[in-house]
């Protein structure tokens, strides 16, 4: 599946919600992200990026269960920030902070149980099923210090393009009106599949002593931990005898 069918997907399922004879409420949403990866045992620090969402879900009368999908973006990853190595090529220590971006476009399909807590806003518990593609990396930016650092940086030519797993959270919706609100949102969303998938790699140059090493196999899941604010629109459809 390319990038364009999977976008194609997310536009599908959007509509397809707009098109039943029912009421719906659609909106965008948008927030930080927290990235949290762990490299085959070698633990990194968090990244703290950001996502932003289109969405739509379905809206009964009551109010109190929902079916939704959605799209977005979502740079997701891992960090290292404050790490002394050795400078093999003028013999110094040197601190260091790197980044490793994920940019991914993703779609999710699931539902969601509302509580009433007060004159019509609401609390509720979500769950689903998500696909993501990554558009692209920032690996090419370790290019010079690739000299330094050999191969202990990742590279594109591991990365797994296509990747699935879940959303699990929870929220607030807020009204403004009858028809426009507010949501605050908290997620975890965990990746059942690897993101990168490197073999072992012999005569590695070890960054924090400068000694040749073998790479082992590097197995990467993105994780990724996202505070979402939004707005929701309703757009109710009232049947008249």
């Amino acid at each position: 599946m390319k990038l364009n069918h999977l976008l194609l997907l997310a536009v599908l399922l959007l509509a397809g919600f707009t098109t039943q004879a029912q009421s719906y409420a659609f909106g965008v949403k948008g927030g930080l992200t927290v990235g949290i990866q762990n490299w085959s045992g070698f633990e990194q620090d968090p990244l703290f990026k950001y996502h932003g969402i289109v969405y739509v879900e379905s809206a009964p009368e009551d109010n109190a269960f929902a079916l939704f999908a959605q799209a977005g973006y979502h740079v997701k990853g891992s960090a290292i920030r404050n790490r002394f190595a050795s400078n093999i090529i003028n013999n110094q220590i040197v601190r260091f902070t790197r980044e490793f971006q994920f940019r991914n476009v993703s779609i999710a399909v699931g539902a969601k149980q509302k509580y009433q807590i007060g004159f019509n806003a609401r609390t509720y518990y979500l769950f689903g099923i998500r696909g993501d593609y990554t558009i692209n990396t920032n690996f090419g930016s370790f290019n010079e210090s690739r000299a330094q650092f050999g191969l202990f940086y990742p590279l594109d030519d591991f990365v797994q393009r296509f990747t699935y797993g879940g959303i699990l959270g929870g929220g607030f919706e807020f009204p403004f009106s009858e028809l426009i609100g507010c949501i605050v949102e908290l997620t975890i969303n965990p990746d059942f599949s690897y993101a990168y998938r490197q073999p072992q790699i012999p005569n590695v140059v070890n960054p924090f002593t400068g000694n040749n090493t073998t790479l082992s196999e590097r197995l990467i899941r993105n994780v990724a931990i996202e505070l979402t604010v939004g707005m929701r629109f309703l757009h109710k459809i009232e049947y008249i005898d």
